[in-house]
């Protein structure tokens, strides 16, 4: 629950900028502190501040992917992305986040599941990548299938092949981490797509796999 800002002698975006870099931690106290501040920028920047010092706490982290305003939600899944952190324990959190109103949310909560290779999440992005509205949540449902290559998400990735074609072409980087008679028809088809971009990842996938 957000609280109201404490009393400081200097701006808090500078403060809390000098302190994620601070190398003696004289600051962390404040970065606690302004995680739970009532700005919403404030309680970003403390984020940031607290991943840099490794501070931020599992409950903190928890805190921050339930945060009522989007913005903090968005920042905290794309830095939770890097965080070396046991992902199991806001995992549960990460995958409301799939089901968020906002686009870039779940965008976010899919980047961090792909970086974190939660293979518990393939069901969940196969339909992200098929259903969801918005193509830049489907592009990166498909690169996330592609990176954790489990073959519950082979059909959903396949199907990639006939949405735009930004979505296309990530598909067939997402085919390179799959095997089978399937794949090799329809990286065939994909060779004479409209798309030139298509037919050049085709291409430089071909070649990889000669080199």
């Amino acid at each position: 629950m957000p609280v109201d800002e404490p009393t400081l002698s200097e701006a808090v975006p500078e403060l809390l900028v000098r302190a994620g870099f601070s190398a003696t931690g004289e600051f962390d106290a404040d970065i606690i502190e302004y995680l739970h501040s009532s700005e919403a920028r404030h309680r970003v920047l403390a984020l940031r501040a607290g991943v840099r010092r490794q501070i931020v706490s599992v409950d903190q982290w928890r805190d921050a992917l339930k945060d009522p305003e989007t913005s903090v939600r968005r920042d905290a899944l794309t830095l939770l992305a890097y965080e070396i952190i046991d992902f199991s324990e806001v995992a549960p959190l990460v995958l409301e986040a799939l089901d968020d109103p906002d686009p870039l949310v779940v965008d976010g909560a899919i980047f961090a599941i792909a970086e974190h290779l939660y293979g518990d999440a393939v069901e969940r992005l196969s339909h992200l990548a098929i259903a969801h509205d918005d193509p830049r949540c489907r592009e990166t449902a498909v690169a996330a299938l592609g990176a954790l290559g489990d073959e519950r998400g082979r059909n959903a990735v396949l199907a990639a092949l006939d949405d735009k074609p930004a979505i296309r072409r990530r598909a067939i980087v997402a085919l390179s981490n799959f095997e089978g008679p399937d794949i090799d028809a329809a990286l065939a088809r994909a060779s004479e797509d409209r798309d030139w971009q298509v037919r050049a990842a085709v291409d430089q996938l071909t070649k990889d796999e000669v080199d």
